[in-house]
C-alpha cells in the first residue's frame, strides 16, 4: 500500500504561489497525510523519484521566467541526461498563477507539466491556470483544483478505518512560530556580510544620495529619480539589470499594529520552524516585535483568503466569526473581493473591522497569519560609465483613492519618497526581462513611455559612453511639461547626434497622442531600420494596453511600408520575438 504522503513544491515570485501551497500543506494535514511543502530550490532534488504523489503551484515572472526559487530545479528537470522513464512513478498535479495581460501566460506552469510528463510522469488533474484578471482572481481556477485534487489522492490514499479528518475548527501547529525570548531594548538590523555579494538573504544597506521629484510640483503623479552610493558593496551591474529593494512599512502602520494586537513593541521573539527547512535570514536569532512589524509582516497588503480562514479560528464574537468563514469560504467570493480586493483594503483595516479577532489573536501564529514583506523591483535607470560607484531608479509613488476614507498608498514607493539622504536602503541587483544585443553596433529601437524609459536611459548612458549612435527612442509621457524625464539629457543626446528621438505628450493638445501613434508616423524610419538595418525592438511599460497597442503599430508598419499582407506580417513579428529582435519588459 502507498504511503499516506503528499510533497507540495512551489515557485513563487510574490508570495501568492507559497500561499496556495501552503493552503493545500494544510488541507493535507487535516486529512492526515505526511506532508511536505517547500520551494523547488530548497527540495533535495536526488529525492524525487521516490514520491508517489508531488504537488507543483508555480507563478510566471516577467516574460515567461521562473521565479527565483525554482530555478536550479527548473535547470535539473532540463536536463538532458534524465531518462524519459526518470519520473515514471510520480503521480503529479500542477497549479499555474498568471496573469493573461502578459503574452506569455503561465507560461512556467505549461511548461513544467509538459516536461514533467516528458520524463514519464502520470498527471493526476489537467493542467489547471488561475489568472489574476479573472473577476475572483486566481482563486476562481484553484477551488475546484483543490476539490479535484483531493478525491484524486484520497482514492490513493484512504482514510483508515476510523479515522477522520481534522475538524476545521481545530487549530493546526503553524510552520512558523513566534516564541517569546528575553526583553532587551533594541534589535540589530541585519548587515550583509562583507565577504558575500548583496542578495536578498544579505541585502547592502546603500546609503540615499538624492531624492529628487522629477514631476512639476503641480503634476498628479509624484515621481522620484533616487540615487543610491553602492561604492563600498560588491555591487556590478549593467543596462537592463533590475534593483531589488526590500521596503519596510510606515512608522505610523506599524505602530497602528501593535496597538490592534495589544503587542509590547520592544518584546523580543524568536522563531521556531515545523519542518525541516532552514528559517529565513531575516527570521534568524532574536528581534523585536517592532523590529517584525517593520521590516518582515505585510501588513499594508490586501489579505488573502487564507488570512481570514486563520483569523477566524481568534474570533470570540460570533458575528464576526461567522463573517469571517464567509470570506475564506468558496461561496463567500463575491462578498470577499468587494470587501477586500475592489477597495483595496488592507490587514491593517482588516483587524481594526475584526476587534474580538485581533484581542484574542495568539501571536505564535503571526507568521502563520500575515505574509511577508516582499521586495520590489526597479529598473536601473544609470550606468555605471556615467555614475560609477551609484545606482538610480525611477519611482513612481503609489497613492490613489478608493471608496475608503484613507488614500491607497504603496509601500515601498511611499518609503522611499519619504526619505531622507543618508538615510540607508537594503539592495540587490539581479538580471531583469532584457537581454541586449552582444553587438554594440547594432542598432535599437526603444519603446518606453513614463517611467518604462528607465531601462533606456541606463541603456542610452552606456552605449553613449562606447560611441554607439544608432539608438532610436520614443517615450511617451502626459506633457511637455509636466512629466518628461530627463528631457535635457535626451536633448543633449540629439544635438550630439546619439539618439534620434520622437515624443508622444497624450495631453498637450486637443487629441490625444501616444508612442504608438508617432510609430505609425515614423513608419518608413522604423521600417528602415527593422529590414534594412536589422535593429532589435525593446518596449517597457504598463502592461495594460500599451505593449499590445505598440505590436500592432509595428505590425501595422510591416504591412504598410513592407508591403506585407496582415498573414506575413504577424509572421514577420513572430520571428522578431524568437530571434530575440523584440523583447518586452512589461509591469502591471
Amino acid at each position: 500500500m502507498l504511503r499516506r504522503s503528499l510533497l507540495v513544491l512551489y515557485g513563487s515570485q510574490t508570495g501568492t504561489a507559497e500561499d496556495v501551497a501552503r493552503r493545500v500543506g494544510r488541507e493535507a494535514r487535516r486529512r492526515h497525510l505526511k506532508t511536505i511543502v517547500t520551494c523547488m530550490d530548497a527540495y533535495d532534488k536526488s529525492q524525487l523519484v521516490f514520491q508517489s504523489v508531488v504537488v507543483f503551484v508555480c507563478s510566471t515572472t516577467g516574460q515567461g521566467d521562473e521565479p527565483d526559487n525554482m530555478r536550479q530545479f527548473w535547470r535539473f528537470l532540463l536536463q538532458k541526461s534524465l531518462p524519459k522513464d526518470s519520473l515514471a512513478s510520480v503521480r503529479f498535479s500542477v497549479m499555474g498563477l498568471g496573469d493573461s495581460s502578459y503574452p506569455k501566460y503561465n507560461y512556467v506552469a505549461k511548461k513544467l507539466h509538459r516536461r514533467l510528463l516528458q520524463l514519464g510522469s502520470t498527471a493526476l488533474l489537467p493542467l489547471s491556470l488561475g489568472d489574476d484578471q479573472h473577476d475572483m482572481g486566481c482563486d476562481a481556477a484553484v477551488d475546484p483544483w483543490l476539490e479535484n485534487l483531493w478525491r484524486e489522492v484520497l482514492a490513493l490514499y484512504p482514510l483508515p478505518p476510523g479515522l477522520e479528518p481534522i475538524p476545521h475548527s481545530t487549530l493546526l501547529t503553524p510552520y512558523l512560530r513566534l516564541t517569546p525570548a528575553s526583553t532587551v531594548t533594541s534589535s540589530s538590523h541585519p548587515m550583509s556580510p562583507s565577504s558575500l555579494p548583496p542578495s536578498r538573504a544579505h541585502p547592502f544597506r546603500a546609503r540615499l544620495v538624492a531624492n529628487k521629484r522629477v514631476t512639476s510640483p503641480n503634476h498628479f503623479q509624484d515621481v522620484r529619480l533616487i540615487t543610491l552610493d553602492i561604492s563600498a558593496a560588491k555591487i556590478r551591474y549593467k543596462a537592463g539589470n533590475v534593483l531589488m529593494v526590500q521596503p519596510q512599512n510606515s512608522p505610523t502602520a506599524v505602530t497602528t499594529f501593535l496597538s490592534l494586537l495589544s503587542l509590547h513593541p520592544r518584546q523580543m521573539v524568536s522563531v521556531e520552524t515545523s519542518d525541516s527547512n532552514p528559517l529565513p535570514a531575516a527570521l534568524q536569532g532574536r528581534f523585536s516585535l517592532h523590529h517584525l512589524a517593520t521590516h518582515y509582516l505585510d501588513i499594508s497588503s490586501v489579505p488573502r483568503r487564507s488570512f481570514f480562514d486563520l483569523l477566524a479560528q481568534f474570533a470570540s464574537s460570533e458575528r464576526e466569526k461567522e463573517r469571517l468563514l464567509e470570506f475564506s469560504s468558496t461561496e463567500g467570493q463575491e462578498d470577499y473581493y468587494s470587501y477586500c480586493w475592489r477597495p483595496r483594503r488592507t490587514i491593517l483595516e482588516v483587524l481594526a473591522d475584526f476587534p474580538s479577532a485581533a484581542a484574542d489573536l495568539d501571536p505564535s501564529y503571526l507568521l502563520e497569519l500575515i505574509p511577508a514583506l516582499q521586495p520590489r523591483a526597479f529598473s536601473i535607470a544609470s550606468s555605471l560609465a556615467a555614475h560609477p560607484g551609484s545606482v538610480q531608479i525611477l519611482v513612481a509613488v503609489v497613492e490613489y483613492q478608493t471608496h475608503l476614507q484613507e488614500p491607497r498608498k504603496g509601500v515601498c514607493s511611499s518609503w522611499l519618497a519619504s526619505l531622507d539622504p543618508g538615510a540607508t536602503v537594503p539592495v540587490w541587483v539581479v538580471s531583469g526581462s532584457f537581454s541586449f544585443p552582444l553587438q554594440p553596433h547594432t542598432p535599437l529601437v526603444m519603446v518606453g513611455p513614463g517611467t518604462g524609459c528607465a531601462p533606456f536611459r541606463a541603456l542610452l548612458e552606456e552605449r553613449n559612453s562606447q560611441g554607439e549612435s544608432a539608438n532610436m527612442l520614443f517615450f511617451g509621457c502626459r506633457s511637455a511639461t509636466a512629466d518628461h524625464f530627463f528631457a535635457t539629457e535626451w536633448s543633449e543626446m540629439v544635438a550630439t547626434g546619439m539618439l534620434t528621438l520622437y515624443t508622444a505628450f497624450s495631453r498637450d493638445q486637443s487629441f490625444k497622442v501616444y508612442v504608438q501613434h508617432c510609430i505609425e508616423r515614423e513608419g518608413g524610419k522604423v521600417w528602415q531600420w527593422l529590414e534594412g538595418r536589422k535593429a532589435s525592438v525593446f518596449i517597457a511599460g504598463n502592461a495594460k494596453r500599451m505593449p499590445q497597442d505598440v505590436q500592432q503599430a509595428l505590425q501595422s508598419v510591416c504591412e504598410k511600408w513592407g508591403g506585407l499582407d496582415p498573414t506575413e506580417a504577424r509572421a514577420y513579428m513572430a520571428s522578431l520575438t524568437a530571434s530575440c529582435r523584440l523583447q518586452l519588459e512589461t509591469w502591471s
